[in-house]
């Protein structure tokens, strides 16, 4: 087996290529060697040049990646492409081919993952620490050839491990999800996360939480989040060394776990937005022939709201279903603007007050239900749910507009009323992103 043995330095922000160091390897021996400064066209900032010693005057004449790609996939075709945390460079070389118009594909090993296994109890497996842990010498640390170099001779001792030819063929197989996986997480780990609803930790090595995320099948959102190829998702990817679940039974309770999740540990991976959402409310008024008409405005705007959303298409949806529900007139409910009588496309439960066919008087009864109905659904509710497990029950309580929280019940108990309930809540704290949730399950529910 043929395989190149590969390191880039980068311009950090927009990882792009300012050089590339390609070592063609039979597994004994260097048999061609590729190594080239790169223009990355971009500015590089002074950190780098401080870490790499590259600077702008030196990449200023060097060719840019068009002009090798070239010899790249030349040196690279038939080979396995190696690298220590091989998704990183890989990627990053991927993305300048696909930026050129052209597709570039190999099989990859990664000699982080292949030392933790095959040359494990090492403390640290960057690559400066474990070369000086196994006496490898790295001529020119931070620069593309002397850590390729490296590498090589790193390469070579996995090679000679025993038991490597069966590990080497286990991380190539097309099934194995080795060359996929984190650098630093174990497979163990990953292969341990179930297809079911929850919340994901991701940790770095030290057992820090950096990031966390929720879904309906964990182990499928974990592995989307090694595919994704941004820069964000990169340096995640780059620093995970473990990874956490707590099963949700659904979607909702994950999502309720994940926000007080975020807001206790503020994971430096999770953006969250510095704008409060924009609220919106609902709110009925009075024409001239008596009709109550049911409509939405910002808040602000909004005389004496009956239910708030945080979007303009949920307050839609909404009076959608409420105007179906209650047999409203589309027109009246402002989902028709500038029409004599309703003809919308999808609702036809007017009963006629648009055209004097129903009186004003039954009309606005169902309009005062619909008000009452709201107001009570949104200030009490229990949302029941899937439990983690086949014998229990999931539920979300909701008190007097304000959310308390959420739990789960083994089917054997018995519950008679709320105040049952509330002996299996996990006490939560209220918020607007909570609300935010809740208001999305009253339109779906």
């Amino acid at each position: 087996m043929m395989y190149t043995v590969i390191d880039i330095e980068t311009t950090g922000q927009g990882n792009k290529i300012t050089e590339i160091a390609i070592f063609k390897f039979d597994g004994e021996k260097v048999i061609d060697e590729f190594t080239s400064l790169v223009n990355p066209e971009i500015y590089i900032p002074e950190y780098i040049t401080a870490l790499t010693g590259i600077d702008n005057s030196m990449v200023a004449e060097a060719p840019t990646f068009r002009e090798i790609a070239s010899s790249i996939l030349e040196i690279t075709k038939d080979c396995v492409f190696v690298a220590h945390n091989v998704n990183f460079d890989y990627n990053i070389i991927r993305n300048e081919f696909k930026a050129i118009g052209l597709e570039f594909t190999r099989k990859k090993l990664c000699t982080i993952r292949l030392s933790r296994k095959l040359i494990p109890g090492h403390r640290s497996y960057s690559l400066g620490k474990l070369c000086a842990a196994l006496n490898i010498p790295i001529e020119g640390r931070h620069r593309a050839r002397g850590d390729a170099q490296a590498t090589v001779t790193l390469f070579q001792r996995i090679i000679d491990t025993d038991n490597s030819e069966k590990v080497f063929a286990e991380f190539l197989r097309r099934t194995s999800k080795e060359a996929t996986l984190p650098p630093h997480l174990p497979s163990d780990i990953f292969n341990g996360i179930p297809n079911a609803p929850g919340v994901y930790y991701f940790k770095n090595k030290r057992g820090k939480i950096i990031y966390i995320g929720k879904a309906k099948d964990l182990k499928k959102r974990v592995l989307g989040h090694f595919y994704d190829k941004t820069d964000k998702e990169l340096n995640l990817c780059r620093e995970t060394a473990d990874i956490d679940y707590e099963l949700s039974g659904s979607e909702l309770i994950a999502l309720l776990m994940e926000d007080a999740a975020i807001k206790q540990y503020y994971p430096e991976y999770n953006v969250a937005s510095k704008r409060n959402p924009r609220a919106y409310g609902i709110f009925t008024y009075q024409d001239r022939m008596g009709i109550n008409h049911l409509a939405y405005n910002i808040l602000k705007n909004a005389p004496s709201p009956f239910i708030t959303f945080f979007n303009i298409t949920d307050c839609r949806t909404y009076l959608e279903k409420i105007c179906v529900q209650f047999e409203l007139c589309p027109k009246y409910c402002h989902l028709q603007e500038g029409v004599q009588q309703c003809s919308h496309y999808k609702i036809h439960t007017c009963r006629g007050v648009c055209i004097n066919k129903e009186s004003v008087k039954n009309y606005n009864l169902r309009v005062e239900q619909a008000i009452s109905f709201t107001s009570e659904i949104s200030s009490n509710k229990i949302i029941k749910k899937p439990g983690r497990h086949p014998d229990e029950e999931g539920f979300v309580l909701v008190k007097n507009g304000i959310y308390l929280g959420f739990g789960f019940v083994e089917n054997t108990e018995q519950i008679i009323n709320t105040e049952d309930l509330e002996h299996f809540l996990i006490r939560q704290k209220d918020n607007v992103d909570i609300q935010r949730i809740l208001k999305r399950q009253l339109i779906t529910s």
